[in-house]
């Protein structure tokens, strides 16, 4: 890197999983709006053709409308090609395919369980994690042989598990996850100031918040704007709202229960108005960490509720439909723009350059930052981005009326990781059968996750499943 008054070029950025036809496209426009900041990326990916469409995609930023720096995108064949001399590691990757995610969200159903996403929490999410976990530790230990001092920003779920499994492999790695649905609680918060206080339009930023929790199940214990905290509001808002939000981007079209990202944020102020706290993640999250049976417990209750059962079925749809807008975008038919996606990432590399000071939620171990979570646990919380630094701010303790929910969620994934990292599926299982969406027998749960692993076996061969994918099991 070269720095310069206000500046920083010549910055190396390894993007793993760089043949990603959604979330690279949203950096590579983040990067080329900012001014200060110039450099070249790699990009990585077991699909080299993606990682080369990409490469001409990125490439055309420069020339955007709104372009303010330069980048220079190249597909690299090797993952320690793109590792070498790197200042800073994105990762987002997919582990496995759509074909594994099917069986993930769509195998349980037969048992009478539902998953509303499927990739953190659930039977969905603990399978994922046997497939991404091993995953993340090769990744991790090549950052520790070809680029130990970079920053690694995360945004592959599920999570939690995924940053622990870099810092079990890679003690000293400098990684943190990011996630945005917090942010998405901070716009629903800044809707409800405008209507309740009767403002103008204000921008999330000026709802300042604090989030404890882990991924996905995070809780804010305050939420102010200017000098007024909010949680008063947010009672009556709830009260007024009991049939769900609708406006703007929250209507919800016909189709919603297999294809819909929307809800009317029902499950977030049931929460509120049951446990007194604000739940800071989207419905279909949500629902997910709770008892079964509380909102998803079949479609009809999840319909109730007014979110979605995102289907892979759509998901599968949805990439035919980016691989043509692909296609589209490197052939020209398409131009490339220039539309701030809202992440933090950017500003989060500017910040570790020195360039700006930002607080932000982010996923790290466990330090103290929630004293009444287990240290070393992966968790959620602000921190503070500086120079050369990422310091979690110091969030207290959960709340006595949220903490069984969100330790039980804590513990699960502890023992879920402690299966993978020793490749034991009966402590997996464990975990597995212990979850609050697996309502079903013992037995049932047994023979699901047999068949769940069947299903996805061609990624687990790390495991001895001799004994699960018997007739026996």
């Amino acid at each position: 890197m070269k720095y310069l008054q206000n500046k920083v070029e010549d910055i190396q950025i390894a993007y793993i999983g760089g043949g990603s036809r959604g979330w690279a496209w949203g950096l590579m426009s983040d990067l080329a709006s900012c001014s200060d900041i110039s450099g070249r990326v790699l990009l990585y990916d077991i699909d080299l053709q993606a990682a080369k469409d990409n490469e001409q995609i990125g490439n055309k930023f420069n020339h955007a409308d709104a372009a303010r720096s330069c980048w220079e995108y190249r597909a690299v064949k090797t993952l320690p090609e793109a590792l070498t001399g790197a200042d800073f590691v994105v990762i987002s990757i997919l582990p496995g395919t759509f074909d594994e995610m099917e069986s993930d969200v769509h195998t349980p159903e037969k048992y009478g369980i539902y998953q509303s996403v499927g990739d953190t929490s659930g039977p969905g999410g603990i399978l994922r994690a046997m497939r991404a976990l091993p995953m993340f530790e090769e990744i991790a230990s090549k950052i520790r042989d070809f680029c130990p001092n970079a920053w690694v920003i995360n945004y592959t779920n599920p999570m939690t598990l995924c940053v622990k499994a870099l810092y079990h492999t890679f003690p000293a790695i400098k990684a943190f996850g990011c996630c945005h649905e917090v942010f998405g609680t901070q716009k629903f918060l800044a809707k409800m100031v405008e209507e309740m206080y009767g403002t103008g339009e204000i921008d999330r930023h000026e709802i300042k918040v604090n989030p404890v929790g882990v991924n996905h199940f995070t809780w804010l214990t305050t939420a102010v704007w200017q000098d007024k905290d909010l949680f008063w509001a947010y009672q009556i808002f709830c009260e007024k709202y009991r049939d769900g939000y609708r406006t703007g981007d929250k209507n919800i079209d016909s189709n919603w229960m297999n294809n819909s990202f929307s809800s009317t944020e029902k499950v977030k102020m049931e929460l509120f108005r049951r446990f007194g706290y604000i739940a800071a993640a989207g419905d279909r999250h949500l629902a997910e960490f709770c008892e079964g049976k509380w909102y998803l417990e079949n479609p009809e209750r999840v319909k109730q509720m007014q979110f979605g059962l995102t289907s892979v079925a759509w998901r599968k749809k949805d990439l035919t439909e980016r691989r043509e807008r692909s296609r589209r975008l490197k052939s020209g038919e398409e131009p490339v723009k220039i539309n701030g996606t809202g992440e933090e990432g950017v500003n989060q590399i500017r910040a570790l350059l020195g360039l700006c000071e930002l607080v932000t939620n982010v996923n790290l171990p466990n330090k103290g930052q929630i004293p009444n979570l287990p240290l070393g646990a992966v968790v959620e919380t602000n921190a503070v981005f500086r120079a050369g630094s990422v310091s979690p701010v110091l969030a207290g303790p959960i709340p006595e009326k949220i903490l069984p929910l969100i330790s039980r969620v804590c513990a699960e994934q502890e023992l879920v990781f402690k299966g993978i990292a020793d490749r034991d599926p009966d402590v997996i299982f464990a975990a597995f059968s212990n979850d609050p969406l697996v309502t079903c027998s013992l037995r049932d749960a047994r023979a699901l996750f047999a068949e769940m692993c069947e299903n996805t076996k061609e990624y687990l061969a790390m495991y001895d499943l001799s004994g699960w994918l018997s007739s026996e099991s």
